[in-house]
């Protein structure tokens, strides 16, 4: 029987189910279900202190398919959390999140802002908490009347003035939105307010009588994303957060792009990174995950020399000995026995009415069982079975065990594993799906009968 290393909330573990039950990766409760991750936590906390000292971090990723990149991102962000920072993951999409177009980035990093107090709404919290600060810091003044409105908005204007001083020189319309925002926050004038918070989150339509308060102009766009960015960080600093962690993740979609839009999303990668070196951001660290073809592939980084030097790792030796303090780590292959220790931490995480009979019904040997018929449908590829792995093991048994007393796994359980259940990325990397018309369901499994591989 395995022990769980924390004691999540009965919520938290419905979420982490769910999440496992769809196929994804949790957003919250990812510690409880680490494995094979202790090699990088010194160095990760190492980085994170570094950062929390007013420095910048780069730290690439790299896994295959499956490999766990996701994981590992919101694993960090987990520890990132906890030792006070704030937290942001981006996917990288040439649709909606194209990493060339930085304002849309700085966007999607605000929308998706989480602290340890805030799941959502943690950028709105943030300033507010903000404004609080300084104007508990104005009433400190004997000079200034509690009562006199006025004088204390003008006071904490000032102060906030000063506070962004450094933001400010290269980007006054961030310091002037927040001075206008508090005064509006102050007179209850809620709909300036609101549209000025929105837009220093980087959201558009902001309509331009909003604007027009704070004397500011048009929006948040590739040019100026790095001036707020900056703003954030001492923003956030001064709220007491140690820093932030942005994840830009599935950062090999980039190869999928037309190389007009390849060769910029790269570029503007090369000067993120570079602006990071320079300590333009202090207190950011960027966790950038992406597929080994995107680091060593024609489409990826080697396109453009310059970016290659600066994240280049060689891993040409013996895997265990991988430096984890480099720019770039690699995430090593899922192997079996991960994935049974994953597959004891999943039951005993379960919900479950009786979990002496779930224990007993879900045991080791089966665990082993369906770990080799799901790998067996994959072509014998460990490193790609574990999302689906889970799926069954929380969708296939371990639902239908705690729902039905007379359910026995060994007997009842459907192990088919249908192409349509596989992502694109799953099939083709086991071999399953070789053409468009190949979408028939893999040959049905039992766990009685031996699983052969894909052809």
């Amino acid at each position: 029987m395995s022990t769980l290393t924390t004691a999540p909330s009965a919520l938290r573990r419905r979420e982490i189910i769910a999440a496992l039950r769809n196929g994804t990766v949790p957003r919250r409760g990812v510690e409880v279900l680490a494995s094979g991750l202790d090699r990088y936590v010194s160095a990760l906390d190492e980085e994170l202190d570094h950062a929390a000292q007013g420095f910048g971090v780069i730290k690439a990723v790299r896994g295959d398919y499956g490999g766990g990149k996701t994981f590992f991102a919101r694993w960090l962000e987990h520890r990132a959390m906890q030792r006070g920072f704030a937290v942001a993951e981006v996917q990288i999409s040439e649709t909606e999140t194209p990493l060339h177009q930085m304002g849309t980035v700085y966007r999607r990093a605000m929308e998706a802002l989480r602290t340890a107090e805030w799941e959502e709404g943690a950028f709105r919290n943030l300033v507010g908490r903000w404004f609080f600060s300084l104007e508990e810091e104005v009433l400190l003044n004997p000079e200034i009347a509690r009562d006199d409105a006025k004088a204390v908005t003008a006071a904490t204007g000032e102060l906030l003035e000063r506070r962004l001083a450094r933001v400010g020189a290269t980007q006054g319309a961030f310091a002037a939105a927040l001075r206008e925002c508090h005064r509006a926050r102050v007179e209850g004038d809620h709909a300036v307010a609101d549209g000025l918070l929105a837009w220093l989150m980087g959201q558009p339509n902001v309509g331009a009588s909003v604007k027009r308060a704070a004397g500011i102009k048009g929006e948040i766009d590739h040019e100026t994303a790095g001036a707020f960015l900056r703003g954030m960080l001492v923003l956030l600093s001064q709220s007491g957060r140690k820093g932030l962690l942005l994840v830009l993740d599935e950062a090999e979609t980039i190869q999928r792009m037309r190389s007009d839009v390849r060769e910029r999303s790269l570029n503007a990668l090369r000067q993120l990174i570079d602006d990071i070196a320079s300590n333009h951001y202090p207190g950011l660290y960027l966790l950038l995950t992406g597929t080994p073809p995107f680091f060593e592939g024609p489409q990826g980084i080697k396109r453009l020399p310059p970016l290659a030097q600066r994240l280049h790792e060689d891993f040409a030796g013996d895997p265990r000995f991988d430096n984890p303090r480099a720019a770039q780590v690699r995430l090593l292959p899922f192997d079996r026995a991960r994935m049974m220790e994953v597959g004891r931490r999943v039951r005993d995480l379960y919900p479950a009415k009786d979990l002496p009979r779930m224990q007993r019904m879900v045991d080791d040997a089966l665990l082993g069982a369906l770990a080799d018929k799901v790998t067996g449908a994959l072509g014998g590829k460990v490193g790609v079975a574990p999302r689906l792995f889970l799926k069954k093991l929380v969708g296939s048994i371990l639902d239908r065990v705690d729902a039905f007393e007379d359910f026995d796994p060994r007997l009842h359980a459907d192990l088919t594993v249908a192409t349509a259940e596989m992502s694109a990325d799953e099939a083709s990397a086991a071999g399953v799906v070789r053409d468009a018309d190949a979408l028939s369901a893999v040959e049905g499994l039992t766990l009685d009968d031996p699983a052969e591989p894909a052809s």
